[in-house]
């Protein structure tokens, strides 16, 4: 049995008082032993955590019986914990697009895995992953587009170079557990495209649901906690972070020349000075020794 649950959770519910739900979230998940980040802001709430079985239990208890009643709501397993500390974030938006977007009122259609696809296997299809460079690199649906973003707040712009005259075209959007895909559809029916679909619960839900016989996924899902990647039934995946920049490496990559852990990959060992490796270096001592 694995030590601890990882929750993934959001859900776009108005709240009159999310500074008064984050105090509350705060002082649960510290008296409960939580570790991770929820962000809360007006237009609801986000997050992935983990703890034990009890603990997330409990969360997942108080997030009902506050009135969460249609939370998105993924559970994993993680052999540690993958996460430092907790954090309970009070921000403008749950998931950061930087523009004006309804996803409670306008949103595209919902597609289970196997309804998903169907959809992508039909050649008239544009496929789009919205997840940033780095999330891709890890996996990605088979045929899917890479707008090699930064972050989700460069794909407005990249919409609207990139699909200027495709209003007409099927469209279907994937994320890591869906609430990026809550936005982006709804951004491009603001933007006047009439049909556009995305994957319900996001990659997680797929690769839990769908056997890799039947599946449409190479590679493995990027996750922002200390397990990197996970695969098919929500397994821990085989990468290891690059916490110089950020890069999901595979084993392969990890016996590169220039690969140093804490320090530098193949990806941005020119982009540093030794004096910053000297500083990662430190960096990796002290995490070594459980310092920090």
């Amino acid at each position: 049995m694995s030590a601890f649950t990882v929750a993934a959770l959001y859900q776009f519910r108005a709240l009159d008082n999310p500074a008064a739900l984050r105090e509350e979230l705060l002082a649960l998940g510290t008296r409960l032993g939580l570790c991770g980040t929820l962000i809360v802001a007006a237009e609801g709430i986000n997050g992935t955590v983990a703890g034990s079985r009890e603990a997330i239990t409990g969360l997942h208890d108080f997030l009902l019986a506050a009135g969460f009643g249609d939370l998105e709501y993924k559970e994993s397993a993680a052999s540690e914990q993958p996460f430092k500390r907790y954090k309970v974030r009070l921000k403008q938006e749950i998931v950061t697009l930087g523009v004006p977007v309804t996803p409670r009122e306008k949103v595209g259609t919902y597609l289970n895995p196997d309804e998903w696809n169907a959809l992508i296997e039909q050649e008239d299809v544009i496929l789009i992953d919205t997840r940033n460079r780095y999330e891709v690199k890890a996996g990605t649906f088979q045929g899917a587009i890479d707008p090699e973003i930064e972050s989700f707040r460069e794909f407005p712009a990249w919409v609207d170079e990139h699909l200027a005259g495709a209003q007409d075209k099927k469209i279907a959007m994937f994320c890591t557990g869906g609430i990026r895909c809550e936005k982006s559809t709804s951004l491009l029916l603001e933007r006047g495209f009439k049909d556009v679909y995305h994957l319900r619960g996001g990659i997680l839900h797929y690769l839990e649901e769908v056997p890799e016989e039947r599946s449409r996924w190479d590679g493995e899902c990027f996750v922002f906690d200390g397990r990197v990647t996970v695969g098919h039934g929500l397994r821990e995946g085989g990468a290891a972070m690059c916490h110089s920049c950020g890069w999901p490496l595979s084993a392969q990559e990890r016996q590169h020349p220039q690969y140093e852990e804490g320090v530098s990959c193949q990806h941005c060992h020119d982009q540093t000075t030794d004096a910053q490796k000297a500083a990662f270096r430190d960096r990796q001592r002290m995490y070594e020794a459980g310092l920090v």
